[in-house]
This record gives structure tokens, sequence and C-alpha cells, in this order.
């Protein structure tokens, strides 16, 4: 092994190219993953320490040496130069744009931070979902009525997999990782195969949430709501449950916010009752907790979930839903002012 560290330093040395394709080619013969030295080197692994005490210096010296000749022949033919920019300094400067954050996702951020002020974490899961997180195990049988709700995108018409039509998918894979207490938000992009108007579209946001742990209670969600709503809304605002229906939860319920009738536009969100809908909710049904693992018995939680873009219609006063989707920089510059 001496004697090849030699007669590969001799070459090295005698070396002499201008032609920095030629020089790399030399790198790479030497100094490439599979060149030369590298196998020296797996070479120096299986000496025995008497022998490695020999070699190691020599063979460390010819990789110096070898690095060192490439850096000076490339360095000598310009292969190694960038090439230099000039710039004439007495032209006018151009006006550079000020960048803006989407609606979306100002009201996503804000939403997840205000949740995080009160220890929820952040999940997030595959867009792309099997039919046992998107509907089974959410309490969605082959043949229940509530799988008639979710117009759904199946992949390749693959009954099994589907684009997600909800992230309570995300807060299955979670319940099955993780042991309680789970206290969890999970943002994210949905699919339904909706008509497209100015007030649907086939993809949306959500943010949902999970809280399980044990004595978990409908007035510990009710409590968490409305401290959400204050944050968000105001200090000052109402909210109100209405009982509801959904495969996941039992009870469930909608959660209004009372958004006030001070002109024709309130009159119009509103349908002229001055309660605005946010969400939906509920304790998370006993059937869920069992199929991702956890003990119905020792456990409870509840859920809730939020479209996000219905959300920042309402706050921005955006009439059509199709402007969040078409990338028109005309209506995303009315945003730069907005943190």
């Amino acid at each position: 092994m001496e004697a090849k560290i030699k007669g590969y330093l001799q070459e090295v040395e005698s070396f002499n190219e201008s032609d920095g394709a030629k020089i790399e080619e030399f790198r790479i013969k030497f100094l490439g993953r599979k060149g030369l030295i590298p196998a020296l080197f797996d070479e120096f692994k299986a000496l025995p320490g008497d022998q490695k005490r020999n070699v190691g210096k020599p063979l460390n010296e010819l990789k110096q040496a070898t690095s060192a000749k490439v850096e000076e022949l490339k360095a000598n033919s310009g292969a190694g130069e960038s090439v230099k920019m000039h710039y004439d300094l007495s032209r006018p400067g151009g006006e550079i744009g000020l960048g803006s954050r989407h609606p979306v996702n100002l009201v996503k951020n804000e939403i997840i931070q205000i949740f995080e002020r009160i220890g929820f974490n952040v999940s997030e899961g595959p867009e792309v979902e099997d039919d046992w997180h998107n509907f089974t195990a959410l309490n969605f049988p082959e043949e229940h009525p509530a799988r008639d709700m979710q117009d759904t995108f199946f992949v390749a018409r693959n009954p099994d997999w589907a684009l997600r039509t909800h992230t309570s998918s995300v807060q299955v894979r979670t319940m099955e990782n993780q042991k309680p207490p789970i206290r969890t938000i999970s943002p994210g992009r949905v699919f339904r195969n909706e008509a497209i108007s100015s007030r649907s579209h086939c993809i949306f946001h959500q943010v949902e949430g999970l809280y399980i742990d044990k004595n978990v209670s409908f007035a510990d969600l009710k409590q968490t709501l409305l401290y959400f709503a204050q944050e968000f809304f105001g200090k000052d605002t109402k909210i109100r449950l209405r009982p509801s229906y959904f495969p996941f939860t039992e009870p469930s319920a909608e959660m209004d916010v009372y958004w006030g009738l001070e002109n024709e536009v309130d009159y119009r969100m509103t349908k002229g009752t001055g309660w605005l809908e946010v969400m939906g909710c509920g304790m998370v049904d006993p059937n869920v907790l069992e199929n991702c693992g956890i003990d119905s018995k020792e456990y409870s939680g509840y859920a809730f979930g939020m479209g996000v873009e219905r959300i920042a219609m309402q706050r921005f006063q955006i009439s059509d839903i199709r402007l969040l989707f078409e990338n028109d920089q005309r209506f995303l510059e009315q945003f730069k002012s907005a943190l």
C-alpha cells in the first residue's frame, strides 16, 4: 500500500494541465467518491494497527497534495473563477415591489397563534389519504349516509384513496401515534368535489382542533371556543352553540358569534339574524377513540373545525371566494399593509 501511495504521489506531482475538463477528470480520478484516494482509505481501515501508523501520514499527505494541485491548476487555468457581473452604477434604480402575505395565510397564522398560546401544538398530514383515516376511523362505515355529505375526489378511480375531505384525518394519525393527553390543531388544505361559485370552491383550508385527556367535558370545549372567539373577533364577542350532527362527535354543535346588524352587509352575511356561523364542534365519539387505540372509558375529548376562507372573507369583506385562488396581483396588493 505504501508503494501505491508513492506512485500516486509522483503522478500527482507530475500532472500539469490547463484544460478545465482534463483537470476535472483528474480530480474525479483521484478524489471522486469512487476515486483512487477514497479506495485507499477503504483499504486503510482494514489494516492492522501497527501498519496504520506507517501508512496514515503519507496517505493524508497524498490527499492534501492532490487537493492543492487541483486548486492550483484551476486557478491558473481560470476554471474556478466565477463570472463577474458589471453594473452601470449611473443607471437609475428600479422599484422593488413589496410583497405581502395571502389573506388565507394571514387568517390561518392568527388562528394558529391563538391556540398555541393555550398549549395546542400543530400537526400536519398527507393530502392524499386512505379510506381508514379519512372516513372509517371517524365513524363513517361503508354504507353510512354521512359519507354522502362528503363529495370526494378519488385518486385514479380507486375508492380506497382520495384527496382528504377534512383535516380530521390528521387527528386520527395523531391519536394513533400519541398517547393522551393530546392537545393539537391541524391546519391544512382540503378538497371536495363541489361546484365552484362565489361562495364555495373545490379547494379550501381548515383548522381543526383536538383535545384528549381524562375528565374532559363539554364545558371545557365551550370555554376554549369562547377564548378563541374573544381573541380573534374582539373581547366583547358573544358566542352560542346550536345542536348539530357530525359522525365523529357526540354531542355535536355549531358555534355562532354575534356579528351584529349595523349595516346592510351585516344583514346579508348573517341572513338578518346578527349571528354568524363560524365552526362545528363536539365531544369526540367514543367509537373514534376506540378506533384509534384510546380507551374511551378512561379518556374523553373534544374536537372542533373551522373553514379559513369563510373567516378571511368576513374579515376582509371579500365578496367572491374565487379571488382567493386566482393569484391576481391587483387583488393581493391590497394586503401589503396586513401583518
